[in-house]
């Protein structure tokens, strides 16, 4: 974590991925928007989002002169979502795109096209209606927003790449397996973000094809800290892990649902995990060792961080919504084993219907709720 010199406290916000669980940071945004004045700008001058976080993330920069404004645009999104919007859910769309994913792994006419199980072209119009990117640059010339980024990840280039609009001091950076790229952001940055390996298809940008910005992520905090921020909220949609693991017998081989839904969890929450934990340890370190410098390098600094995350497992949550979805997709879902309580973990990432939305928003709320004090104080915070 490398200082650049002296600058003014800049709080980031990171947005984390996990499909239709990304309605939970609604929820605590708008708990934050009740904390400011009616029409405050944006806390948050630099917003990082991965996943469908990248949404959210890019709703919030539009709307950076009026907080308020942006939370209520998307919360009328996320409240009002129907899976539909997202990717096809009508049966004839269902089987055709099911049987081009299949016809892909035997024949080779196949080779080369997109492919998934899930056709996600509507989400590309539900974003065009809803999402005015003009904003972006009028947030930044207002000075009420300093950088937006959005992760994807590069499967040619096996590079874990940020697309970036910010203000002209922002450089772009290179480390290992992951660059910034400055970007004017639009509908192909947020869509590819969020292309769930497998279920929905890659998306070109440019020269390259992008998927899921989730996917090897080392580093998901990295951005907002290269983008300008010096202090950072993170906004989670699993809940923490208890550290006991309680092992029961097996008594029958687990459904693919159960698997993926395993390969998805490894995806949107172990490498956050695991980048929280080095933040902890550097910022220990540095409080043991003042003034540590890192070789020749800038001098280190600390990174003040604050985590929310759902207090109730959306695991089961799901389990009470999953009738909700459309009946062709139910089929599709129970074949492979999705419906059940084994399967919920999967399907809590493409549950885009309104009243789980709702539920997970109504959660984040409440768990903001509960930490009030604690948030408006970090929010609040000036450096000299």
């Amino acid at each position: 974590m490398a200082s650049q010199g002296s600058q003014p406290s800049r709080l980031g916000l990171v947005l984390t991925g996990g499909g239709a669980r990304a309605a939970y940071q609604i929820g605590v945004l708008r708990a934050i928007a009740e904390m400011l004045p009616p029409h405050a700008r944006s806390p948050f001058p630099v917003v990082c989002g991965t996943s469908a976080g990248a949404i959210n993330a890019a709703g919030l920069a539009m709307a950076a002169t009026h907080f308020s404004t942006g939370i209520k645009r998307l919360e009328a999104v996320w409240g009002n979502l129907h899976t539909g919007q997202i990717y096809r859910s009508d049966l004839i769309g269902v089987l055709h795109n099911a049987l081009r994913y299949f016809g892909s792994i035997v024949s080779s006419r196949m080779a080369g096209k997109p492919v998934s199980l899930l056709d996600n072209t509507p989400l590309r119009q539900l974003l065009a209606c809803h999402l005015p990117f003009r904003g972006i640059r009028r947030s930044i010339h207002a000075g009420a927003l300093h950088a937006l980024g959005i992760t994807a990840w590069g499967y040619a280039s096996g590079q874990s790449v940020t697309f970036y609009q910010a203000s002209p001091s922002v450089i772009p950076w290179k480390r290992a397996q992951r660059i910034g790229v400055p970007s004017r952001i639009g509908i192909q940055h947020l869509v590819a973000s969020a292309s769930i390996p497998f279920i929905f298809p890659a998306i070109r940008v440019n020269r390259e094809y992008f998927g899921d910005g989730s996917m090897r992520q080392l580093a998901p905090l990295s951005p907002a800290l290269h983008l300008g921020a010096d202090r950072l909220l993170v906004i989670g949609v699993n809940e923490k892990k208890e550290t006991d693991c309680e092992r029961t017998k097996v008594t029958g081989y687990p459904p693919l649902a159960q698997i993926a839904g395993h390969v998805m969890n490894s995806i949107f929450v172990d490498s956050l995990d695991v980048d929280l934990e080095r933040l902890q340890r550097i910022n220990q370190t540095l409080s043991l060792i003042p003034g540590m410098q890192a070789g020749n390098g800038p001098a280190l600094r600390m990174v003040d961080c604050m985590v929310i995350t759902p207090s109730e497992r959306i695991d089961e949550l799901t389990q009470a919504y999953a009738n909700s979805l459309p009946r062709p997709i139910r089929y599709f879902f129970r074949a492979a084993g999705a419906m059940g309580p084994k399967g919920s973990a999967m399907l809590s990432y493409v549950l885009f219907e309104a009243p789980f939305c709702q539920a997970l928003i109504d959660l984040g709320y409440r768990d903001t709720l509960r930490r009030q004090d604690e948030l408006f104080a970090f929010i609040s915070e000036r450096r000299e």
